[in-house]
Order: structure tokens, then sequence, then C-alpha cells
């Protein structure tokens, strides 16, 4: 039997970056304290100032602004294309990583992942949308100010996290959020 979870914003924990650099509202995690033992972990990061990322040597991150004009990352050396709200990117989590900002300060969403641990699959959606998924877990984040996911509404940064799925689930949401689907790993 699924389990539902809705999360509120409200209630995030904020802890510092592994780097010491500024801080993070911790969304939610499968296991583990602090800044280890987990095996997926979601966050929202407020990023002041460009400079550098913390390293999660063994993971696989996707980061998306969410508010702000946006960033530019450097990847081990290279400069990427500039990161605009809403567009996803990912990268090693072992990767040298600093941004520069376009125009003053952002707020990015983070999935950080073990890929040996887990498969993972992010889309973001707006508007009406149906499907089905068969990932063990699934997570809707909100970043509309009403969104509807499995006949509950979450706010502004609210996440719906459903764990335990065993079978085909049937997934409407109405509204603009990031789906997330995880499966452990045999």
């Amino acid at each position: 039997m699924s389990k539902v979870i809705v999360r509120r914003a409200t209630d995030y924990v904020r802890m510092p970056w592994k780097n010491g650099g500024g801080s993070t509202e911790e969304i939610a995690r499968d296991a583990g304290a602090g800044l280890d033992g987990f095996g997926w972990r979601l966050s929202i990061a407020d990023i002041a100032e460009s400079g550098g990322f913390s390293t999660f040597a063994g993971y696989q991150r996707v980061i998306t602004v969410i508010k702000g004009a946006g960033m530019v990352l450097t990847v081990d050396g290279e400069e990427q294309r500039g990161l605009l709200p809403l567009q996803p990117f990912a990268f090693q989590g072992e990767s040298q990583v600093s941004c520069r900002l376009i125009t003053g300060p952002i707020r990015d969403f983070n999935l950080i992942y073990s890929p040996e641990r887990y498969q993972a699959r992010l889309q973001w959606i707006d508007g009406v949308q149906r499907f089905f998924s068969t990932a063990q877990t699934v997570l809707a984040f909100s970043v509309a100010d009403e969104v509807k996911v499995l006949g509950e509404k979450l706010g502004h940064h609210d996440c719906l996290q459903v764990d335990g799925n065993t079978g085909l689930l049937d997934i409407s949401v109405t509204g603009r959020c990031c789906i997330i689907e995880l499966t452990a790993r045999d």
C-alpha cells in the first residue's frame, strides 16, 4: 500500500552547505542525517553571490533555478550555457562546479541521488497532465501558488511524496511543478 505525505514549505529544515558557503532548506530524503547516508535528497538553496558548489562524490545532481534571473555554471573548467528558470541541469556530484549569477541572488531546487542505489527521472510540467508511474517513490514539488496532485492541494514550494508504490500509479497533476520518480536498484 502506497503512503502519501504532504510536506509544507513552512516546515522545511534549514541546514548549512557542506562547504559552508550558504544554506539549504531540506525538503525530503530517503535516509540518513545531516549531509551523509542518504540515497536521494531534495532541497532548495539560496545563492546570494557567485561562488563554488559543495561536492558530493558518488552522487548525480540535477539543479533548477526557481527564483531569480539565473546563473552560468562552470563544470570541471568548462563554462556551460546560461541556466535560466525552470531549465534543469544535471552534473556529477564529484565535479568541480562554480556559478556566476546573471543579475543577482537566486533560489534553486536540487535533486541529489546515488545512481548506484536509485534510478531517477525528473521532469517539469505545467498545466493539466495525467501519466502513469511504476516508480517506488514519486515526488511532486510545486512552484505555483496552487498545484493539485493525487487530489491533494499544494502551495508554493510544498512537496507531495508517495512512498512504497508497487503497481501502476495513476497520477493527475494540475499546475506548474517538478515530478521526480525514484526506483531503488536491486
